[in-house]
């Protein structure tokens, strides 16, 4: 249903790797005109509860030009006042260059951008900068990227999930195919990540490790991961309800089974159980997706995940599932509805989508969204939503 509100939003996508990792996200679209959580897609706002200055404007601004092929971008925001937030601004530029013709027919990318942001309660270290280099390629697919995010780096229509780090991230993966046997191709993966504060001291670190990932030539699939993992907690961490984690270094070892059969089948499943460790104690997690295809206009997809730990401080279960059914009634007309349900806040919710093509530059979408909740032993009708838009292209 996202899409159904971001259309075009690609043309704000910002330096290489950025929209990959979602480290730092310079322009964030849910963040516009929403105060105390309620809000919409806005360039204005007006007088309203917990709106410290009434009149507010905001704006953003991305230019592209391409040089050698490639481009140089430069981005530029300003303005998010409805909490007081005066004098508020976000620019910065990037470079990225992209070829298929390195070393003869080899895909290339490099990468750099840079980000600087203001407002009158900020402190001096209101910066981030990063660059990617990738060489991604069948056999061979490397890439390394850098990241540092200023101590008081803060867009204002942005997203930052943690200040104050340098991230660090490499991808040396090796893909050979083979010409005969029944797996056509292996993939050998090693992925470490690691994330540390502004001096040096580590913050946190991943090593993703797969010695088995094999595709067969049926399609079908199976792998097998194993995956250090550290976390340094500066604050105690509420894992789960009444279940918190203490302050303090942690290191363990998860594992990883998964198996899926080929999409091409009538039923499609892949099974995955990740086991180990986790902080204090251990974790097992459970997840299942598919798809059923009984006819070729109706698709019935399904999908869930069980959690189930056992911690120092506490025991827990969670678990969320969820069915979507599409009918794809003729190649202008699709219905598509989803139901979903999650343990822990016990609510019922399901999505309902209709897309009409009626001129081949034309669409028409409907949505209707309900949502009930199982308070004191009753379902309730907990939320409502009738959404219409239409979409129609001018061709010049």
């Amino acid at each position: 249903m996202r899409t159904f509100f971001i259309e075009g939003d690609d043309i704000y996508s910002f330096g290489l790797g950025l929209d990959e990792d979602e480290d730092v996200i310079p322009y964030f679209s849910r963040r516009i005109g929403l105060v105390d959580g309620h809000g919409g897609v806005a360039v204005g706002t007006r007088p309203g509860p917990g709106v410290v200055d009434d009149h507010t404007f905001m704006g953003v601004a991305r230019i592209k030009h391409n040089l050698w092929r490639e481009f140089l971008g430069w981005r530029d925001r300003d303005g998010w006042r409805p909490l007081g937030r005066s004098g508020s601004w976000l620019g910065g530029g990037d470079f990225t260059y992209a070829t298929s013709r390195f070393r003869g027919d080899k895909n290339f990318r490099i990468g750099a951008w840079t980000l600087a942001t203001g407002r009158d309660d900020l402190g001096k270290d209101a910066t981030a900068q990063g660059f990617k280099i990738d060489y991604p390629n069948d056999l061979v697919d490397m890439a390394v990227t850098y990241k540092r995010i200023g101590r008081d780096f803060d867009p204002s229509i942005g997203f930052v999930p943690r200040a104050a780090v340098q991230l660090w991230n490499a991808a040396p993966n090796f893909s050979p195919r083979l010409s005969r046997g029944p797996i056509q191709q292996m993939f050998f993966e090693f992925e470490p990540s690691l994330a540390t504060d502004l001096g040096g001291r580590w913050e946190s670190y991943r090593v993703f490790w797969a010695p088995i990932n094999w595709r067969f030539r049926s399609g079908d699939r199976v792998e097998f991961n194993a995956v250090p993992v550290g976390e340094r907690l500066d604050e105690p961490f509420e894992v789960a309800s009444e279940v918190v984690i203490p302050r303090g270094a942690y290191e363990w070892m998860r594992y990883r089974l998964e198996a899926g059969t080929a999409r091409k089948r009538r039923l499609y499943a892949q099974v995955t159980w990740w086991f180990g460790g986790f902080y204090d104690g251990t974790l097992d997690q459970y997840q299942w997706t598919g798809a059923w295809n009984p006819k070729p206009i109706v698709t019935v997809e399904f999908s869930g995940e069980r959690n189930v730990g056992r911690l120092v401080t506490g025991n827990f279960i969670q678990t969320v599932t969820g069915t979507r059914l599409r009918l794809n009634l003729s190649p202008n007309l699709t219905i598509a509805s989803y139901i979903q349900y999650d343990t822990d806040s016990e609510l019922v919710g399901t999505n309902t989508r209709l897309r009409w093509t009626f001129r081949p530059v034309a669409d028409l979408f409907i949505v209707y969204n309900h949502n009930v909740r199982s308070t004191l032993d009753r379902w309730r009708p907990d939320s409502n939503q009738l959404l219409v838009k239409l979409q129609y292209a001018w061709r010049m």
